[in-house]
């Protein structure tokens, strides 16, 4: 999610914009947790339909739409998703191979375009079903990552409006600022703080985990944004009131479930993802 435009120290974000913002979160977070929680194909359904729209904002913003290439992109991202859920991984892996050659091969002259915003949304689908998944630690391995995520942005949101100060990156995303990006690295280490106060997981295994997936997610929402700077874009759609579109209020996410994934993977495999990134 990109930070607000960056105001003088001590000033209050804008009134309208700022409740725009905490009405849709008060919409959405509650449905997404409550759907995260349940898990299985509700959850698969709501990722699926998420990375679907990924594909269709993604297209829109390197101006590669069409019924075609949408249309294909939509089929194969829902045989994805239907596969992952019912425990068919490697029909899912493959039909996205495919799928991703149908793709190119449809978008021609945009074909790299086309095949990188199939292969974001791809990756949002798999990592995001695969770590809810395992049966132990999904659902804490999946709020984890949102946690993070979330603190990530409100507190780069409010240190980035109340401190100000020089931009991280204004070639990419001149709204961004070091004191948002530390900001939102310190409130993501309370959420790593709050879970070992709880007893889910240890605090230092965890304060580090949560240190690269708010870079990690910083580093996804510049990614997103030289995007749309490079086509000459403000908003991937007006889909979500104060957010824009799913990719500028996902760009964090994608990113950080990718690494979250890999995290786990890595040290207890593909089907104890969560397991892997919770328990040191």
């Amino acid at each position: 999610m990109s930070e607000p435009d960056a105001a003088p120290a001590g000033s209050a974000p804008a009134p309208s914009n700022l409740m725009m913002r905490i009405l849709a979160a008060l919409v959405l977070a509650p449905l997404a947790i409550a759907l995260a929680y349940a898990g299985g194909w509700l959850w698969a359904l709501l990722v699926t339909l998420v990375s679907i729209g990924l594909f269709a904002e993604w297209l829109m913003v390197v101006g590669a739409s069409s019924v075609a290439l949408t249309g294909a992109g939509t089929i194969v991202i829902a045989i994805m998703g239907f596969c992952v859920t019912f425990g068919a991984l490697r029909t899912a892996v493959i039909t996205g191979l495919i799928g991703g050659a149908i793709v190119m091969l449809i978008a021609r002259g945009k074909f790299v375009w086309a095949a990188t915003g199939f292969a974001y949304a791809s990756v949002a689908l798999l990592a995001s079903i695969l770590v809810r998944k395992d049966l132990v630690n999904g659902f804490s391995a999946l709020m984890f990552v949102l946690l993070v995520v979330w603190a990530t942005d409100i507190g780069g949101y409010f240190a980035g409006r109340s401190i100000g100060g020089p931009k991280l990156w204004p070639r990419v995303s001149p709204k961004k600022t070091w004191s948002g990006a530390l900001g939102g690295f310190g409130a993501s280490l309370a959420v790593a703080a709050g879970f070992a106060a709880c007893g889910i997981g240890k605090a230092v295994p965890l304060l580090l985990v949560s240190a690269v997936l708010s870079v990690v997610s910083q580093l996804g929402d510049l990614f997103e944004s030289a995007v749309k700077r490079r086509f000459g874009v403000k908003d991937s759609s007006h889909l979500i009131p104060g957010h824009g579109g799913l990719m500028d209020r996902l760009d964090g996410f994608v990113a950080a479930i990718l690494a979250a994934w890999i995290i786990g993977f890595l040290r207890h495999g593909v089907h104890s993802a969560g397991s892997g990134l919770m328990v040191w």
